[in-house]
């Protein structure tokens, strides 16, 4: 197959066909799916960076891309955005925040829309990193949309998460503590240089109970000076590291295929259940779905 013969060679053009084609559902994503480079994939690590808006995300992504530029990496990123009420695509390019990359051809962007799902990231993000992974990107990122403490998806598809936090958004840290603060890998203070980073750290130091854990994992930077960012990307690849050495990557990797397994299959038999739902229904939903489940046993035993 030329288009996957071409995504094996990095082409631009043939990773953003395979990623389209993945997303329209359409018969040839299978055949290039289960063509991927498997070995690149395994060997490849893909990073999540995650947080409220307006902490400076996109900032501190375009600021580790460069580092990871700078040792001659190839780098994926999937950038997700807000959903289109209209179209249902992604709002916000990824030309728009990722312009300074826009030239490299050994930088890979995609944005891609949520389409309304609050786990933050959307069915095909998944493929859409192996596929980069396939095309010889030793890092993939994966940037999302920003929606605060409904971001969990993150956490099953990525292999280590970076949550990113700002002066003046300490106020929810109680709060989010019992959520994403506690599985993020590496808790991240951006604009550390503005008033009130010093409590914020405080108030996030409490999530850990190991001090030197937290010296490890609680990190300052500017993005915007470029200043802390080696050293959040040195962090990365020591855990990422320590992560193949313990077998937590393998483990987790496990975890992700059977979540993401189930998601797919939900997404595709959501056409199937939503036309065996009757209109106007005057039974238990839950009774209804009882004999939706009976009848789809059924016939898949035919």
């Amino acid at each position: 197959m030329e288009l996957l013969q071409q995504l094996h060679r990095g082409d631009s053009r043939s990773i953003g066909r395979a990623i389209s084609l993945v997303e329209d559902q359409d018969p040839a994503a299978a055949r290039i799916l289960a063509g991927l480079d498997q070995t690149r994939i395994e060997q490849s690590l893909v990073v999540g960076i995650t947080g409220p808006p307006g902490v400076g995300k996109s900032t501190l992504t375009a600021g580790l891309i460069r580092h990871l530029r700078d040792q001659n990496q190839r780098v994926g990123i999937v950038a997700i955005d807000p959903s289109s009420p209209v179209s249902g695509g992604a709002i916000l390019g990824d030309r728009i925040r990722m312009m300074a990359h826009a030239l490299d051809r050994e930088v890979v962007v995609r944005s891609m829309a949520t389409r309304g799902r609050l786990g933050g990231l959307c069915a095909s993000a998944g493929a859409a990193v192996r596929i980069m992974a396939a095309s010889g990107c030793q890092t993939v990122i994966i940037e999302t949309v920003g929606v605060g403490q409904t971001e969990m998806d993150i956490i099953r598809l990525a292999d280590m998460t970076v949550m990113v936090l700002a002066p003046g958004f300490g106020d929810d840290v109680q709060a989010m503590k019992a959520g994403i603060l506690e599985v993020a890998d590496l808790l991240v203070i951006n604009k550390a240089d503005q008033p009130g980073a010093d409590k914020l750290a405080l108030d996030l130091g409490a999530v850990f109970t190991d001090t030197a854990d937290r010296d490890l994992r609680l990190l300052r930077t500017v993005a915007s000076e470029d200043r802390g960012l080696d050293m959040v990307l040195d962090r990365i690849m020591l855990m990422a590291k320590q992560f193949r050495q313990d077998n937590t990557l393998q483990k987790r990797r496990q975890h992700s295929f059977a979540l993401e397994t189930m998601d797919w299959a939900m997404e595709m038999l959501r056409p199937k259940i939503s036309g065996l739902i009757a209109p106007g229904g005057k039974t238990d939903p839950r009774l209804a779905a009882q004999e939706i489940v009976k009848k789809l046993g059924q016939e898949s035993s035919q």
